[in-house]
């Protein structure tokens, strides 16, 4: 719950005075032993933490993700397995769960989604980490455009969605192999781009190197860059800047 929430449910009389007090004099992190939550992020930033899934110990992703989801209503989690999402689903069978993106969460309904951002992808291929994108984005209260499937192979099919692209606050272009997609979109629009580089491509593209290094180097303007397979850091910031231009 963030500020404005605890002060509208003051308002509406929901929460005592003191109810709110203890909620705002809360320590701005929750110590849990083996982690520390950090409670305060959405005041701080604007969202939420997120779990990433990959690699925790099943007790301590079902007993983070239960806090979460107590403290905010909602919650999502990254790079989560089909077996990680049958545990949680065990204990909070509300949660959902998406074997592309490997999303793991609950999300509160009736969620409005404002502004536009524009996620496009070279081949099907890529489709896993701009749905991770995508669905970052979502969840974080943006609307979302797919563009799917068009890559510079056949770039008439970019160019046919150049209407839809120019009319986003933001783009992810996710692509693997050479990585060229970004660089063109750049050359399409005036609003920022988000590269996003995909481990997908055959013995050289270097399990994404050659596609980071690509859009890097990229000649093309108002482009920035994350890191190899993240579509959540690119989602996270397409909302920030969506955010801003909604």
């Amino acid at each position: 719950m963030d500020t404005q929430e605890i002060l509208e449910g003051v308002r509406t009389g929901r929460l005592s005075v003191e109810e709110a007090e203890a909620m705002l004099r809360r320590q701005p992190f929750e110590d849990l032993g083996y982690a520390k939550l950090d409670t305060h992020r959405k005041l701080r930033s604007g969202f939420p933490e997120v779990i990433f899934c990959s690699g925790k110990a099943d007790a301590h992703l079902l007993q983070i993700f239960g806090r979460l989801l107590k403290e905010e209503g909602e919650v999502l989690g990254t790079r989560a397995s089909r077996e990680q999402y049958e545990m949680v689903r065990a204990e909070y069978p509300q949660v959902e769960y998406d074997e592309i993106s490997r999303i793991l969460k609950v999300e509160k309904p009736g969620k409005e989604r404002k502004g536009k951002i524009a996620v496009c992808t070279a081949g099907t291929a890529d489709i896993p980490v701009a749905e991770e994108a995508a669905q970052t984005a979502e969840y974080f209260g943006n609307y979302v455009a797919r563009i799917y499937d068009v890559g510079v192979a056949g770039i008439h099919r970019l160019l046919a969605n150049t209407k839809e692209l120019q009319e986003a606050n933001c783009v992810v272009a996710v692509a693997g192999m050479e990585g060229a997609l970004a660089s063109v979109v750049g050359g399409l629009v005036d609003k920022p781009v988000i590269a996003v580089p995909t481990s997908v491509g055959y013995g050289a593209s270097m399990h994404g190197l050659s596609a980071l290094l690509t859009m890097i180097n990229s000649c093309a303007n108002g482009i920035a860059v994350v890191n190899i397979d993240n579509g959540y850091g690119a989602g996270y910031l397409a909302s920030q800047i969506n955010r801003m231009g909604s």
